[in-house]
């Protein structure tokens, strides 16, 4: 289990360095990484026996809450972002959860799209907590895609 966290501590700072005009520091540490396997799961992939991307999933009531989406620099653009969203939706959907929900920084104009190409739209805004060192204002848009039996309703 530690390795594990220490990998995903790895992976997942190296891939959301593009939140640095943003945000201040790692955006996990190893502790925070240990947090949310006591919370919720991570899917992993794995190329070659090393660990090239990770989803983070948590049950809220009836919703599933999806975060730090992470490949490895080497590895992007070459679809295993959508496969592991692709793996998060199955996962949910199992779980009888009724929709996914995400949230993406308001500033960052390059990621929202590729949500929306999946079918995720934009739902509310959320401030960012205080406790975020933040560089620049942002806030928050949540963006959810409705799965499962929610998704037949439509």
């Amino acid at each position: 289990m530690i390795s594990d966290a220490d990998a995903l501590t790895r992976l997942i700072n190296e891939a959301f360095l593009a939140e640095r005009p943003f945000v201040e520091g790692d955006r996990v540490d190893h502790a925070g990484v240990l947090k949310y396997l006591a919370t919720g799961k991570f899917l992993l992939l794995e190329r070659n026996q090393s660990l090239i991307g990770c989803v983070y999933l948590e049950r809220r009531g009836d919703h599933m809450y999806l975060g730090l989406l992470s490949v490895a620099s080497s590895e992007q653009g070459k679809g295993w972002g959508r496969k592991l969203m692709d793996a998060a939706e199955r996962y949910a959907a199992k779980e009888g959860c009724v929709a996914i929900d995400l949230r993406v920084i308001s500033e960052r104009a390059d990621i929202r799209p590729f949500y929306e190409r999946l079918g995720y739209a934009a739902v509310a805004v959320e401030a960012v907590a205080t406790a975020i060192p933040v560089k620049v204002p942002f806030h928050f848009v949540v963006m959810s895609k409705p799965i499962g039996r929610a998704q037949g309703a439509q």
